[in-house]
């Protein structure tokens, strides 16, 4: 990862976002609770996943406002002010339309500039041990 990170304007929020990869669409990555641009890559597993999209698409991430390297917002954002965030990333990337993948939420309500949308969801499960076993 040698990209820098940029950053886009969102109201009175600046939003910090990467653009890696060169494949012939564009796929922008909405992050779920938390996420961090330079971290992410400090993680072997996920600077793989993150490779792995970079290799067949333009892949356009972001922090969340509040998170990572965005600025701090003050109180909860409601999700249209999420999919200006998206927006806002999109414009400052050049990106006239996307592909959209989102961790744990998903943004559909751009559909001037939406090619396609996948949500990915996690649900870990622990099963207790039955005193039998």
């Amino acid at each position: 990862m040698t990209s820098p990170i940029r950053y886009a304007r969102s109201g009175d929020v600046n939003i910090a976002y990467q653009v890696t990869g060169d494949g012939p669409f564009d796929l922008v990555l909405v992050p779920g609770f938390f996420s961090h641009l330079e971290i992410d890559w400090e993680h072997p597993d996920h600077a793989r996943f993150l490779d792995r999209l970079g290799s067949f698409a333009r892949l356009i991430r972001f922090d969340k406002r509040g998170t990572g390297l965005s600025d701090r917002a003050v109180g909860l954002d409601d999700f249209e002010t999420r999919m200006d965030d998206v927006r806002a990333v999109m414009d400052a990337a050049e990106s006239e339309q996307a592909a959209l993948f989102g961790y744990s939420e998903i943004a559909y309500r751009l559909p001037s500039v939406l090619t396609m949308a996948l949500a990915f969801f996690l649900i870990a499960r622990l099963a207790a041990r039955s005193a039998d076993a």
